[in-house]
């Protein structure tokens, strides 16, 4: 393992390439889910899979000071540097078709493994060089998706959710959880700390008594990364310490000084510099 503090690789010491993108519709057994392919130029490039966290989308929290949120950001340096991505919208999120209350975990992990399926067949990507990068609840699926599949070349988790009681108790609260498990085929209506309202079914509360991220981690043995922030209150830092003794294979962590949204409201920096470990990482594990 190679833990890595505060200073990483500047994404001005890759060369750039062009690229462009599209909207996109995967079908998948449960029904469509929409996505943003993002491609560089030339031949077929190996290609990272984004997974966004709970109640988000596929472009992610807008980055201040930027007109890009933190996975259409990421998006176009990975592009930059050669390598293609897919963000997608879970269904019940952003523009996939659903509805939000129905979201499950097992839901999301369906959606991911269809859309692995998808990037496999689709010529304008290389599918047999093919990494999955989840951030929050998005990283819990992650670990799901790789250690079910083993399909992965690598596996990128970002302040992901290790303990979901522990994470969501603290977001939703302790009487929430206890009330959502009791709901039958009702929704109950849930406004959250920022003022967000949203609808949860009894579905959404069982994975979160039930799922278990590094015993899912633990089937995958390929290449990890994991880039957690000392300042996370919603994911707390102990999560890289439940990964790294999951997992048996290589690994590395990068711990910097942020938040859970990588000090998104406060600017790019941050976000780059993950971005830059993240894409130096990847490169020699997806030739």
């Amino acid at each position: 393992m190679r833990a890595v503090l505060a200073l990483t690789l500047s994404l001005a010491a890759f060369p750039a390439f062009a690229q462009s993108e599209e909207t996109v519709t995967i079908d998948t057994p449960l029904g469509p889910v929409i996505g943003t392919l993002e491609t560089p130029a030339g031949d077929p490039a190996p290609v990272v899979l984004l997974l966004h966290g709970f109640t988000g989308s596929r472009d992610e929290l807008p980055v201040t000071g930027t007109d890009e949120g933190v996975f259409s950001r990421t998006a176009r340096l990975l592009a930059e540097q050669g390598i293609a991505s897919l963000r997608i919208d879970f269904r019940g999120s952003g523009e996939s078709p659903g509805t939000f209350a129905e979201t499950t975990y097992e839901g999301q992990v369906a959606d991911a493994l269809a859309t692995l399926d998808w990037l496999e067949a689709n010529p304008a990507v290389d599918g047999q060089r093919l990494a999955v990068l989840g951030w929050s609840q998005g990283g819990l699926v992650a670990t799901a998706v790789a250690g079910r599949s083993d399909k992965p070349d690598a596996l990128v988790l970002w302040a992901a959710v290790a303990n979901p009681e522990e994470s969501f108790g603290g977001l939703l609260g302790a009487e929430t959880l206890e009330k959502g498990l009791a709901l039958g085929d009702a929704a109950m209506p849930i406004t959250l700390p920022w003022g967000a309202e949203i609808e949860l079914k009894q579905g959404f509360f069982e994975g979160v008594t039930t799922f278990d991220p590094p015993a899912e981690l633990a089937s995958y043995a390929g290449p990890l990364l994991i880039a957690h922030g000392t300042k996370d209150t919603t994911v707390l830092p102990t999560a890289v310490d439940a990964f790294l003794a999951a997992h048996e294979g290589e690994e590395e962590s990068w711990i910097a000084e942020m938040d859970h949204v990588f000090n998104a409201f406060t600017g790019p920096e941050t976000l780059d510099q993950m971005v830059g470990e993240t894409i130096a990482f990847l490169k020699p594990r997806l030739q």
